[in-house]
């Protein structure tokens, strides 16, 4: 058993739900809604196998969860955490508290690279955990 020491929180910059999901894609397409973690993280029609290679590396080796989260789907910590940051993710730690750990600055400097943000992270993890 993998020895829990934190949980990667991805906050999406868009609302989950039928609605929310097609309200970001058809806003996407027109170009009115972007999101740097929805273009790491998912093709056109799913999540990137890599993105699921990187959350089973990320519990494997360093004893982080991966959590992707909506923006309607947070808690009051996630929001409060988050609010006004989105797209970013949130490092959650064992005692429940949170802190920022990339901002959407971060997210939109990587172009969708998810090797570019296994390396981000791996070498943050050092610095948080």
């Amino acid at each position: 058993m993998t020895n829990i020491r934190g949980t990667l929180i991805g906050v999406y910059n868009a609302d989950g739900g039928i609605v929310g999901e097609l309200t970001y894609v058809l806003g996407h397409l027109i170009g009115v809604r972007s999101c740097s973690l929805c273009d790491i993280s998912h093709s056109p029609i799913k999540k990137k196998s890599s993105f699921k290679e990187l959350e089973q590396h990320l519990l494997e080796e360093h004893g982080v969860l991966v959590k992707m989260i909506h923006l309607n789907e947070r808690n009051e910590r996630e929001q409060k955490a988050s609010e006004g940051q989105e797209p970013c993710m949130l490092l959650e730690y064992p005692d429940q508290s949170i802190s920022m750990f990339l901002d959407s600055t971060d997210l939109k400097a990587l172009s969708g690279s998810v090797s570019s943000l296994k390396r981000l992270i791996t070498s943050r993890l050092d610095l948080y955990l």
